[in-house]
């Protein structure tokens, strides 16, 4: 029962990390298409867009140590940040998402870069304020404790 929470636990973090990046992947695509005079999104490839996403989701988990999860911002982090914004790009260009333009699939990555880092951030953001929670809510529980002893 312990190994399948995990597993669980993992399955849930992908999914949420999957729906970050896809509505990220998607802000630009459709940020893109408006430049472009176009306000029509093509589904074939917001489907791959889900399915890169989905991919990136099993490779930060179980490959590059969820990364963007992580502590720290250390040189590891930043290079597979680098790695997967690259991979993101490479996708882009591959699978023609900006119709294989060039300046898109370079502002694509450094765009993607981005995301990595605020996305870092608010989970750094987030576990600070819930360790802040955890002992607010450990010193309520100690006076209690306490009180009851008394």
């Amino acid at each position: 029962m312990k190994r399948f929470r995990k597993y669980l636990s993992y399955e849930i973090a992908i999914d949420i990390k999957t729906c970050i990046y896809f509505f990220m992947i998607l802000f630009y695509y459709f940020t893109w298409q408006i430049i472009r005079g176009s306000l029509t999104a093509d589904i074939v490839l917001m489907v791959e867009m889900l399915a890169a996403a989905y991919v990136m989701g099993y490779i930060q988990m179980y490959l590059l140590g969820n990364f963007d999860e992580a502590e720290k911002l250390g040189k590891g982090e930043q290079l597979k940040i680098v790695l997967a914004s690259l991979t993101y790009a490479v996708a882009s260009y591959a699978l023609a998402w900006f119709a294989r333009n060039l300046i898109a699939t370079v502002l694509f990555f450094l765009y993607m870069v981005l995301c990595y880092g605020c996305i870092f951030l608010s989970y750094k953001i987030k576990r600070d304020v819930d360790t802040a929670q955890l002992n607010r809510e450990l010193e309520q529980f100690k006076k209690g404790k306490e009180s009851d002893t008394e």
